[in-house]
């Protein structure tokens, strides 16, 4: 049936030009932005996924300015460590040659007194953007416990969608030559068990055992049989019944004075071995003196001489900063003192330019993955959205060939009315 009012034809060729030109629009608008899911009505699930990828993308970035960061503040103090212990050890050479007899002491002490503030300045001027990781002004507790900052290092989502953020903890290390405080020492931190060394001449009292070493740990008890950095959460250190890292052990016999202080993960043995060497360094002959570390703990020293009896003093100490004696150090008085301080404090410093190191290493590697992750995020990202552009092209070209055909089959069916006009000719 024919009629002039329903033009069946006509509309199925309208409905198939309306759905050409809405894919036309769809394919121009992709080769426009270059995006097939440009919003969430094309794909509201890749939308979706895609848009929660691109903040972490844009989360990652922030987090690598702050490893950018965080690297430059470690970088000013791993060179500070270094410096300082290049400096030390310009200061041991001038100690060493102050043992000799017939130096001018007094030009050698000018000299260390020089290097002495040239290490106060590089220790205050080692910050950045305010921050000094080594001058003993950090107090907070970061993500391992210790005093020290944090630098945020990455985002971490779970199956469920959750987000949490990651931190690499930095230690501050105390190279500041706060003086130390005197602590009591008792049977915890540490005794002589004389006060003088008797005379070798078949009597008693010619040996003296330097023990009872303890540590405290996190609970504040003194039952720790390692030593702990002073800053780990939990320790007290105005507990002065045991040691913790930095405390210095001070044993002098006749005009002999030996220093050692305290590392990590010291034990009783370890503090022992090292007073023993202090000693030996400050110049305690192994001639005069008989040492035994036999007992765990324990360091024996005997007098093998059958001269008069011999002075012992034994203290502890509790200093802020790993260079507290510092400015103590004179050679012009106690030259073989000053060798035994120097030895520690030059462990110490580096040590702490090991550790700054270390967390300047793991930052790096940090930084690369984040960079790498970010990339990676992107690609897949642009794998879920981006628009195929050869498929784009030739699919415009297709519809733009249906395009034209169905202005041609629209136009075929609008003119199929005008027929019946033959009718009534």
């Amino acid at each position: 049936m024919s009629s002039i009012l329903t033009n069946s034809s006509a509309m199925t060729a309208l409905q198939t030009l309306k759905t050409i030109n809405s894919n036309l629009s769809d394919t121009q608008s992709m080769i426009s932005t270059g995006l097939e899911v440009g919003s969430a009505k094309d794909n509201s699930a890749v939308w979706a996924i895609s848009k929660t990828m691109e903040s972490d993308v844009e989360g990652f970035k922030a987090i690598s300015d702050s490893l950018s960061l965080g690297q430059s503040t470690i970088a000013v103090a791993r060179n500070a460590s270094e410096t300082v212990t290049d400096l030390l050890t310009d200061m041991k050479s001038k100690i060493v040659a102050a043992q000799e007899e017939n130096v001018d002491t007094s030009k050698l002490q000018t000299d260390i007194e020089a290097i002495t503030d040239q290490i106060k300045s590089v220790i205050g001027a080692a910050q950045f953007n305010g921050l000094n990781l080594v001058d003993g002004s950090q107090t907070t507790a970061n993500a391992n416990g210790n005093e020290g900052v944090n630098v945020l290092s990455s985002l971490d989502r779970d199956s469920s969608g959750n987000v949490t953020a990651s931190s690499i903890g930095v230690d501050a290390q105390n190279l500041s030559t706060t003086a130390g405080d005197d602590i009591t020492a008792g049977t915890n931190t540490g005794a002589a068990s004389v006060t003088t060394l008797g005379a070798n001449n078949g009597g008693t009292g010619d040996t003296v055992a330097i023990s009872g070493f303890q540590f405290l740990t996190d609970t504040n008890t003194i039952t720790g049989t390692e030593a702990l950095k002073g800053s780990t959460a939990g320790v007290d250190t105005s507990n002065t019944d045991g040691l913790v890292v930095g405390d210095a052990i001070e044993v002098k016999i006749g005009d002999i004075q030996g220093t050692y202080r305290i590392r990590e993960d010291d034990t009783a043995a370890s503090v022992a071995s090292g007073i023993k060497d202090a000693l030996q360094g400050a110049g305690l002959s192994s001639d005069d003196f008989a040492f035994d570390l036999t007992t765990a703990g324990t360091l024996s020293i005997q007098n093998l001489t059958s001269e008069a009896d011999i002075d012992v003093e034994f203290g502890v100490s509790r200093g802020s900063g790993i260079l507290a004696n510092l400015e103590s150090i004179d050679v012009t008085t106690d030259a073989a003192g000053a060798l035994s301080e120097i030895e520690g404090m030059l462990s110490g410093a580096i040590d702490a330019a090991a550790a700054f190191g270390s967390v300047e290493g793991r930052l790096e590697t940090q930084a690369d993955f984040i960079s790498s992750l970010s990339d990676s995020l992107t690609t897949g990202i642009g794998s879920m959205v981006d628009a195929d552009m050869e498929e784009a092209s030739a699919k415009l070209q297709a519809l733009q060939v249906q395009q034209q055909l169905g202005i041609q089959s629209l136009s075929i069916a609008n003119q199929a009315p005008q027929s019946i006009l033959s009718l009534f000719g």
